[in-house]
């Protein structure tokens, strides 16, 4: 059975690179007459399609019409930024990382609720002091005492200034169980 011709909203609700390919081969052949239509409609959602295409290639006037060129410049795999800072909670000067971001203070393991989704992105806007709560594994987890998120970060034992093995003991103990059960650090 055969799909009907498709029409300019159609044209204009396209999402993959192969639809685009074929709904531009379409307007190349048997789609030739709706090229008019679909530029103006292209200009009325604001799309600014140069007089030009009408005659050019119909992949290049879909893409025109489709005006997708700024979201293709969006970054979705955001920058991991790796910067000195000063700790909000100790005051101490924190250097950069090195291999990995530094995401917290290495002496009293508190941070800023800076990052997003990734380590490194910068992307929260909250900015509030992150403590770390727990130690997981190799995990350091965190709650944000301005919007109460929790997040994970790892243990940062591989760079020029690690995290101090004390002040994770001291962590790792105070979550095991009652004062008298911890093993205190030296």
């Amino acid at each position: 059975m055969r799909r009907p011709p498709p029409g300019v909203a159609e044209l204009l609700a396209l999402e993959s690179r192969g639809e685009v390919k074929r709904g531009g081969a379409w307007l190349d052949g048997e789609g030739r007459g709706l090229r008019e239509a679909l530029v103006a409609e292209a200009r009325r959602r604001g799309a600014d399609v140069p007089e030009a295409l009408l005659e050019g290639p119909g992949k290049l006037l879909l893409r025109a019409c489709l005006d997708r060129a700024g979201e293709a410049q969006v970054r979705t795999n955001p920058l991991q930024r790796d910067e000195a800072f000063t700790c909000l909670a100790c005051g101490r000067e924190v250097p950069a990382g090195g291999r990995r971001p530094r995401d917290h203070c290495p002496w009293c393991l508190a941070g800023r609720h800076v990052d997003d989704r990734v380590p490194g992105d910068r992307a929260a806007t909250c900015g509030g002091l992150l403590r770390a709560v727990a130690v997981q594994g190799g995990d350091l987890l965190y709650r944000c005492e301005r919007c109460g998120v929790e997040r994970r970060n790892r243990v940062l034992d591989d760079l020029l200034v690690p995290d101090d093995p004390v002040a994770l003991a001291a962590l790792a103990g105070r979550a095991a169980g009652p004062p008298d059960d911890r093993v205190r650090p030296p």
